[in-house]
């Protein structure tokens, strides 16, 4: 395991235990990081907040990806408390339910825009305000998915919302690597998640992807918090830009 001893992070998009969100933070803490922990409203206070708790974590805030005070207040207490960011996780994606199980020629103007603020934009808009905290370089990283790159039944719309997150990604990384900043994706196989709930046939595209996977064993929230460890550690100083595929060999097959 890399050390993240000494380091300070923001997680933000903690669901429950099954969430991505969850296995990338309890690595984060098992390495020795200290963490900031969100959550998007009243209803996952009550969920969200024993989880941080479990951390350890000083500050634990409300944050909806689209309301920009809560945006400035959540990076405003970071400042206050460490004056400085290493690192930053953005775990979030949203698209209403009707676009997101229908064609993604048929999605509302309205459905896309939301996906594209909430899963791709708040991303954007995080990495700025890290920026000037990141004083001593420091690591952005986010979740992206292969429908991203090829078609994936019944993925709809969150297939371009999920590649113009991966080109953000890219862009961003060039952008921020002069200060020595690195922005990369995780990209997970298929996860039983609460945000997968919502695509249609789920079960079905998780018994397919059990079957396909070359290691016969699809990815778990602790494989990616592993991953996440060693993209915001030291030893990933000059790993930027990438989308890193920790799924068992999925993307692989055809």
């Amino acid at each position: 395991m890399f050390s993240l001893a000494e380091k300070v992070g923001l997680v933000v998009g903690i669901a429950n235990e099954q969430s991505i969100a969850w296995g990338c933070a309890n690595a984060f803490h098992d390495a020795g990081a200290e963490l900031a922990v969100t959550y998007p409203n009243a209803y996952a206070e009550c969920r969200v907040r024993p989880l941080a708790e479990r951390l350890g974590a000083p500050i634990v805030r409300p944050l909806e990806v689209t309301d920009d005070e809560q945006m400035d207040a959540v990076f405003a207490a970071i400042d206050q408390r460490w004056g400085r960011l290493d690192f930053l996780l953005h775990c979030v994606s949203y698209c209403p339910k009707g676009d997101l199980q229908s064609r993604a020629i048929d999605s509302s103007l309205s459905g896309f825009q939301v996906a594209m603020d909430v899963s791709c934009h708040s991303f954007l808009r995080m990495m700025r305000r890290a920026e000037p905290l990141m004083t001593r370089g420091g690591a952005c990283l986010t979740v992206s998915y292969v429908g991203a790159e090829r078609v994936v039944a019944h993925y709809g719309i969150m297939g371009p919302v999920k590649a113009a997150l991966e080109a953000a990604v890219r862009y961003a990384a060039v952008e921020l690597g002069p200060k020595g900043i690195t922005v990369n994706a995780l990209s997970p196989g298929p996860l039983r998640t609460r945000a997968a709930s919502g695509i249609a046939h789920f079960d079905k595209l998780l018994n397919d992807a059990a079957e396909r996977v070359p290691t016969h064993h699809l990815s778990t929230i602790a494989d990616v918090g592993a991953h996440a460890v060693f993209l915001v550690s030291d030893g990933a100083r000059n790993v930027t830009g990438g989308v890193h595929f920790i799924d068992g060999g999925y993307s692989i097959r055809g």
